[in-house]
């Protein structure tokens, strides 16, 4: 019958599908599988790929933070050698020893690369000569030899190891740039490998669904509902590809605009940080001149009055002494403006006393007029209750100095300066200021005046609004700092054209003595202590060791000199009698604090005496507290005070053999 023949003609046609289905089906799966295979293969090329280039990331990095850390050592070295100082030196050592690490690594993330093997072989080599070029200029910062660690290192700047260690970096870099760009090209390869197998594997996705739904319908139902989702796949797909396209272009375009921040942030640290060195630089190199001069012109008085005093032996005894007074108020001078460059330098500990402000300036002001000049005038207006401070005078005056001598510089060298001292009470806190009494110390000058925009940035460091070569920009920050550590503040008040006023404000101190201050002052003489007293003098400087020898003799002592800690614990020994060690603090083989540790130990009776030219070595570590402590240079008087003062402190006052002969 027509309807059986029709329907077999169906099951025909549906067996005919069944059958292409499941040879379809099988033929999907096995084509899923190796493209899932290949999928897989080509991914992880593309990791291998990009792990080495990663390792040539790595590489180029660490030889530019080689370079840098080599630059950073020797521009160490160099301010090393300039002011000798311990913590330069010690930068020194550490950027060095850490580009050798550095160096170390790299070797380490190049040993399977012959070539590169080779390079940094090259560069270690290189890298410990330029270290034995550059440790004379270090051994000699570290002896303290002045400018012949300059020279060594100015030296050591003139060969052709640093280039040569910096090419070599330069080479290794080039080198791993190179197998960076093939290995790019690879990874390109692999990832557009990847890219089409994904493509293959979507679209066998797509096939296999279709085929899902044309066992389930009818031929011709089938077919057009086949090709409706064919077409709605082909727009999803497109409109899927443009939206990832558009993805991936708009965070290419983020990570580029953020690597380019990041390079313009760094550049601009770098321009900074090398703004301030030369900015530094220069303040070093007007500091020092202005040092040299007023050293020379110390030194003139000190040398002509000596020479003269020296002709003037067989003359009248008038002239001699006139002579030498001038020689010795020069060497007091140079004494204080040292002590000036310590503390500017922080290496004079705050030394905090009672102090009046307003007589603390009245014997300034020969000095103040002196420095600014005879055209301009200087007036002073006081309290008439002088209340007291505890500050640091030395700071103190350095303060009033540069004030006034800034005020000198904004009226061109002829006007009005005003120095008004006033008690005042804040009922409330302003600003940094709590609520209390303090001392406000005026400087008013009638000069140019600061414009509005450069006065916020006045107390700045290195900010300066002085023509070139007329200022360093460290003075206003410098009193900042010591208004600030002494617990007020500094204000100003500037317009153009019509002058500048300076304010300190310092609390007042409850102290109910005041210290007179006086800018330089010869500390009286004073007892001794007993004469006769047995001395130990330990210092390895032969010259200091005999002037200190001769005063001591001449205030009626019995000194003992040696040189060393060593020698020192053996006259110990020897002589049962000693009652004070006079000791420099940095001496070799052993330091004078490890001299005492053990001296105190063994002879707890013996009075101590620490002597330093350096003050920043006595403003650190346990040792030295509870001992008296005289700085170099000294008078004849100022050892008398500190002998009679450290034989008051001892903990007693004869040895327990000396004590027993005097009991019987």
């Amino acid at each position: 019958m027509p309807g059986d023949d029709l329907d077999a003609i169906s099951d025909g046609g549906s067996t005919s599908w069944g059958r292409l289905a499941s040879a379809g089906a099988v033929v999907a799966t096995l084509l899923l599988i190796a493209l899932m295979t290949m999928v897989t293969l080509s991914n992880r090329d593309r990791e291998r790929a990009l792990a080495w280039e990663r390792h040539s990331y790595d590489v180029m990095l660490l030889t530019r933070t080689a370079d840098a850390t080599i630059a950073r050592a020797e521009a160490a070295l160099g301010r090393y050698v300039l002011d000798e100082e311990q913590r330069t030196g010690s930068i020194y050592y550490s950027e060095w020893r850490l580009a050798g690490r550095q160096i170390e690594e790299l070797r380490r993330l190049v040993h399977l690369d012959v070539n590169q093997r080779a390079r940094v072989r090259d560069l270690e080599r290189l890298y410990e000569e330029r270290g034995r070029e550059l440790a004379g200029a270090a051994a000699a910062a570290r002896g303290k030899r002045g400018s012949g660690g300059i020279s060594l290192f100015y030296q050591a700047g003139m060969t052709e190891r640093g280039p040569d260690l910096r090419d070599k970096l330069a080479a290794i870099a080039a080198a791993e740039r190179e197998d960076l760009r093939r290995r790019m090209a690879v990874t390109g390869r692999s990832g557009e490998q990847a890219d089409q197998l994904a493509e293959w594997l979507g679209w066998l996705a797509v096939l296999i669904g279709l085929g899902a739904i044309a066992l389930g319908m009818a031929a011709f139902r089938a077919i057009s509902e086949r090709l409706a989702a064919l077409r709605e796949a082909d727009s999803e797909a497109y409109r899927a590809q443009t939206l990832e396209q558009a993805v991936q272009e708009r965070t290419h375009a983020l990570v580029v605009a953020n690597e380019r921040l990041r390079a313009e942030a760094h550049e601009r640290e770098a321009a900074e940080a090398q703004l301030r060195q030369v900015q530094k630089m220069e303040a070093v190199g007007q500091l020092t001149g202005g040092i040299a001069h007023d050293f020379n012109n110390m030194l003139a008085v000190v040398l002509g009055g000596l020479d003269l005093a020296r002709r003037k032996l067989s003359g009248s005894k008038r002239d001699v002494e006139f002579h030498l007074d001038s020689a010795m108020e020069g060497a007091v001078r140079a004494a204080a403006l040292t002590r000036r460059l310590l503390a500017f330098a922080r290496a004079e500990p705050l030394l905090t006393v009672g102090v009046a402000p307003a007589e603390l300036i009245e014997n300034m002001l020969d000095l103040i007029d002196r420095s600014i000049g005879e055209r301009i005038n200087v007036s002073t207006r006081f309290s008439d209750e002088k209340w007291q401070v505890r500050v640091d005078t030395n700071q103190l005056e350095s303060a009033i100095l540069n004030l006034a001598v800034n005020g000198r510089d904004a009226m061109d060298g002829e006007g009005q300066l005003e120095i008004a001292i006033d008690n005042v009470t804040l009922d409330e806190a302003q600003g940094e200021l709590v609520a209390g009494d303090y001392v406000r110390i005026s400087v008013a000058d009638t000069g140019s005046g600061i414009s509005p925009e450069n006065l916020d940035r006045v107390f700045e460091p290195f900010f300066t609004t002085k023509p070139i070569g007329k200022g360093t920009g460290l003075g206003l920050s410098q009193i900042f700092g010591f208004a600030r550590q002494s617990g007020g503040d500094v204000t100003i008040r500037s317009e153009v054209g019509i002058g500048t006023t300076v304010t300190l404000y310092l609390p007042r101190s409850a102290e109910a003595a005041v210290q007179k201050a006086e800018f330089i002052d010869p500390r009286p003489e004073r007892a001794a202590g007993p004469e006769n007293t047995s001395i130990l003098v330990v210092e390895d400087d032969p010259r200091v060791s005999r002037a200190t020898v001769s005063s001591l003799v001449e205030l009626g002592h019995r000194p003992i000199a040696c040189s060393g800690g060593k020698e020192a614990l053996e006259i110990l020994r020897r002589e049962p009698g000693i009652e004070l060690i006079i000791t420099d603090i940095m001496m070799p083989e052993m330091t004078g604090p490890e001299l005492v540790r053990e001296a105190a130990a063994l002879y707890p009776w013996i009075a101590i005496l620490f002597v330093t030219g350096y003050a920043g070595e006595a403003g650190e570590g346990e040792d030295l507290s509870g001992y008296d402590i005289l700085r170099k240079p000294f008078t004849v008087a100022g050892l008398a005070e500190a002998v009679a003062t450290s034989l008051a402190r001892r903990v007693s006052e004869l040895p327990p053999a000396s004590a027993a002969a005097a009991a019987g």
